[in-house]
């Protein structure tokens, strides 16, 4: 029989884990191209022959999705596989409409056929979708095992920007190591919390490598996922993050609501800026959806250096860019921080440089607020450049690192901090504890 013409929709995460545990060495598919969207510039590259497999001597290439259904007719495709997250259930219909209407085959793999196991105990963090506050829930629970008596790492949701052969495994300890990889200000921003904790983080591209070479060192794996995507580990015990300022979105993105059905406990978050109309409502989905998962509630209290800085001046906010473009928020802890200490905020949107200003058009529920894109050294120059240009007398940081430290800035900054602090019973610590015990 003759294999079977696959190519796999993605963002450079998702996509390459299912190819790298189901079809890099299934000799009853072909892979013939990976399509990208959501990551600036991934497109026009190559999938390595080094991670691609003996299937694979010359590497896959990556096209832009916007030739998905010329590729199909093209190339003979005759399976499509959807393999990226944070996307409204309709639109995850929609793709599958064009692609039936090309006449190939369309799917969606589940966690039987995209899980590794570990021979480390692993907790999964995950989120019904992305700006839930997922990372300081991650890091919440490394802190708790931390507690135990467990040694731990952080294993983080892939964000291979750069040279997929180099990234294949990465392993951070500490700051030298982001320099070491050429680190975005995304893949800063979630792993520099960590190491400010003493958690060391491992990433890239090939999972299954990366959780080996994590096995050696720790005695429980924290996966830290991102978006909304479901874990790439069999998790011992499944967290799932939900965000009351999004009621109804548990129920209603590709993959959140798997991730929710899927889930052994619930944290709802952000319970102190949330309506309790709105919190019930999260609380009812999620038991509709799952009613033996056990349900946290917790909030995410804000802390900045001096507030006084920040009254009554006019500030440009500066919040976490998949937040705002993936996670379709119009604001974060950075404008709810400004808002509370009395600033005036402007909008950045005439300040835009280039890539930034066509962010602004690509997502346009985005509030008075400039999402950190820093997907390159030339995107990380236009936000610097944006904020420079602006007639702001403050920059309000709401991102979960100091921008200061990687841009120069030509005005004073305030950060904005903030951790996860649980409600009521039970805890978080509770239940790891009485699910792992203290380590020996």
């Amino acid at each position: 029989m003759s294999r079977i013409r696959t190519l796999i929709m993605g963002a450079a995460g998702r996509d390459f884990h299912n190819f790298n545990v189901y079809y890099r060495d299934n000799k009853d598919y072909e892979v013939v191209a990976f399509t990208a969207t959501q990551i600036p510039n991934i497109e026009g590259r190559l999938y390595p022959a080094a991670l691609s497999g003996d299937l694979y001597p010359d590497g896959i290439p990556i096209y832009a999705e916007d030739d998905l259904i010329k590729l199909i007719q093209e190339e003979n495709i005759e399976q499509v596989v959807f393999a990226y997250s944070d996307v409204p259930h309709d639109y995850v219909m929609h793709k599958a409409s064009e692609v039936l209407a090309a006449g190939a085959d369309y799917r969606l793999m589940g966690l039987n056929s995209t899980m590794i196991k570990s021979n480390k105990p692993v907790i999964s963090i995950c989120a019904v979708r992305t700006g839930s506050g997922k990372s300081q829930t991650t890091r919440h629970v490394t802190k708790v095992l931390k507690e135990l008596g467990y040694k731990v790492a952080a294993i983080r949701h892939p964000m291979p920007y750069g040279d997929l052969e180099k990234q294949a495994v990465q392993r951070f300890a500490s700051y030298d190591d982001l320099e070491k990889h050429d680190c975005t200000i995304e893949e800063r921003e979630e792993y520099e919390p960590h190491l400010d904790n003493g958690v060391i983080v491992f990433a890239g591209v090939d999972y299954e490598a990366i959780l080996r070479e994590a096995e050696k060192e720790v005695d429980i794996v924290v996966w830290d996922g991102g978006n909304n995507d479901l874990p790439f580990y069999k998790p011992d015990m499944h967290i799932v993050v939900a965000d009351p300022h999004r009621p109804g979105h548990e129920m209603s993105y590709h993959p959140g609501e798997a991730n929710a059905r899927a889930a052994d406990v619930f944290v709802i978050n952000k319970v102190d800026t949330a309506t309790s109309e709105n919190v019930i409502a999260v609380r009812d989905n999620l038991h509709k959806l799952n009613p033996t998962a056990t349900i946290i509630e917790g909030a995410s209290p804000l802390f900045v250096d001096d507030p006084s800085a920040i009254r009554g001046k006019r500030v440009l906010v500066v919040e976490d860019g998949p937040t705002l473009t993936h996670g379709e928020m119009a604001y974060g802890a950075g404008w709810v921080a400004a808002r509370r200490f009395g600033a005036e905020i402007i909008d950045p949107r005439p300040f835009a440089m280039g890539t930034i200003k066509e962010t602004y058009e690509k997502y346009p529920t985005t509030g008075d607020v400039l999402p950190a894109m820093g997907y390159g050294e030339e995107q990380m120059s236009e936000l610097m450049e944006t904020i420079n240009r602006s007639d702001a007398e403050l920059v309000v940081i709401g991102t979960p690192i100091d921008l200061e430290r990687l841009l120069d800035l030509n005005k004073p900054a305030q950060r904005v901090r903030y951790e996860l602090q649980e409600i009521g019973q039970p805890t978080l610590n509770e239940l790891i504890e009485n699910k792992f015990g203290k380590a020996k």
